[in-house]
């Protein structure tokens, strides 16, 4: 049942464009004989703007390529008619991961100069944090397009009505809705929300609106006992006060 849902689609994404950020870090760090830094912008830069490149820039091309070979190619072997569709959608989320990764290349400059002053600039290409990485993928997840499982020479979206507007290559794509997770169902091993601790001021994922699917939540008081204040005494002990506090904790219904 989960098989083909937006959260098939992110957790593909997210975990190739974790290995290109993985083994590409690891290039830079000169941890792996295959590879190191990318010497292809190695003495360009524009001398006349008082900048060029330099440092170790990754080489985000071996991490794509080993990527690929890595999680795309079992999944090109894998055959028959049926699996087609959804093979195809794994390959093209993969991808986007991979895109992803690369979209978010930045470019970091050190100045060198008299005094501190920036007459010339090093610069050099590096990957974004993975958690900016991550965000961009939750942004697509929030915004995927599901796509026809039945395949006509490429990927094309269900609603026929939208089918003219192209896919780009980093939407996520999914083939089947996402099973209700709001309630419990033992049979596909999903626990629902039932019981569980939000935040009852958040309006993200974690607060009460959107956690608890719109049954609404409990409200109870917890007291908290623990050691408080505590100072070394000479010799040789350590005194403390007993503080409590009183705090709400909400739960879905």
């Amino acid at each position: 049942c989960f098989v083909g849902t937006k959260e098939t689609a992110f957790i593909y994404a997210v975990t190739s464009a974790g290995l290109v950020h993985s083994v590409t870090r690891s290039c830079s760090a000169g941890n792996m004989t295959e590879c190191s830094c990318d010497v292809t912008l190695m003495h360009g830069g524009s001398a006349s703007e008082g900048w060029h490149w330099g440092g170790c820039s990754d080489d985000i091309h071996y991490g794509m390529s080993f990527s690929r070979k890595f999680l795309d190619v079992p999944l090109k072997n894998i055959t028959g008619k049926s699996g087609s569709g959804l093979v195809a959608m794994n390959l093209h989320n993969n991808e986007a991961g991979r895109q992803a990764v690369a979209k978010l290349m930045t470019v970091d400059c050190r100045c060198h100069g008299v005094s501190g002053s920036c007459a010339v600039k090093t610069c050099w290409k590096t990957m974004s944090s993975f958690e900016k990485i991550g965000r961009f993928l939750k942004d697509r997840y929030e915004n995927s397009i599901q796509i026809s499982e039945r395949l006509k020479k490429k990927l094309r979206r269900k609603e026929k009505s939208q089918r003219k507007i192209p896919i780009g290559k980093e939407d996520l794509l999914y083939v089947n809705k996402s099973p209700n997770y709001c309630v419990e169902d033992l049979k596909l091993g999903i626990p629902g929300t039932q019981g569980r601790e939000c935040n009852r001021t958040s309006q993200g994922p974690g607060g009460c609106n959107l956690l608890c699917c719109g049954r609404g939540y409990n409200t109870h008081v917890v007291r908290h006992v623990e050691r408080c204040e505590c100072k070394f005494v000479w010799c040789c002990y350590v005194r403390c006060r007993r503080c409590e506090t009183m705090t709400d904790v909400h739960t879905c219904k």
